[in-house]
């Protein structure tokens, strides 16, 4: 009988939560997703601005209840994955929030929700970090993979950087566009804030030259590198 009525609480958290993302839809903003996750069965899409999920995990975060949701993977909707990224983000145990990302990453199967997923207790335990990081950069999971770089992106371009770290992700090869469109992104970064530890990567070719190209397009937008570096950076282009 405690088992039964165990199963029909959850039953009625999981049910209550989705209810909600569907109060919360907004129907225009659907059809805009479903054009920019293309990847992503528009059946699947809700169609909740971020805003609300962001404030909706916050209430969330502070019932016991919600690790039910937690558990229940992997979700039906695309919303409900938002949601469970910024649930994540909540976490201030670090050991925990690892935890709960490691079993969230291989259910992540779209890049919107791959870099929304960004806990904030991970800049407090960068060592620790970094570790995990190594890990994901060995995934075949495209996902996974996108999310280790854009981690080194996030927390390992100002006072931890390293040059091992472009090294890293200029030795990775893939034939994933989502893959390739993080390193791009993180080599417009890391010229944004390690200029000279970085322009050798493209000065030298590392990097396919689609990618290569992209992250000049990137850096290029940048309000962040000096009109000089964009002008030595335009000559870089491959043709």
């Amino acid at each position: 009988m405690q088992i039964r009525e165990t199963e029909e609480n959850e039953e009625t958290i999981l049910t209550e939560i989705r209810r909600t993302l569907f109060a919360l839809q907004d129907e225009k903003y659907r059809e805009f997703q479903t054009k920019l996750i293309p990847n992503v069965d528009p059946e699947r899409i809700i169609g909740v601005r971020t805003p609300a999920l962001r404030q909706y995990a916050k209430e969330l975060a502070k019932q016991q209840e919600t690790i039910v949701f937690l558990w229940d993977l992997p979700h039906r909707y695309f919303d409900e994955n938002q949601l469970h990224a910024f649930l994540l983000g909540e976490i201030k145990d670090f050991s925990l929030c690892l935890n709960a990302v490691r079993r969230f990453l291989p259910y992540v199967d779209n890049w919107a929700t791959c870099d929304q997923l960004s806990p904030k207790v991970f800049r407090k335990n960068r060592p620790e970090l970094l570790t995990a990081v190594t890990e994901w950069l060995c995934s075949d999971h495209t996902y996974t993979l996108r999310f280790a770089i854009g981690m080194l992106m996030e927390h390992f371009l100002d006072g931890d950087f390293d040059p091992a770290y472009p090294e890293t992700v200029a030795a990775v090869r893939s034939e994933e566009y989502y893959v390739n469109m993080m390193i791009a992104w993180y080599f417009a970064t890391a010229l944004a804030k390690q200029y000279r530890a970085v322009l050798p990567y493209l000065e030298n070719r590392r990097l396919d030259p689609r990618t290569h190209n992209k992250a000049i397009q990137k850096a290029l937008e940048s309000y962040r590198i000096s009109p000089a570096q964009k002008e030595t950076l335009r000559g870089l282009k491959v043709k």
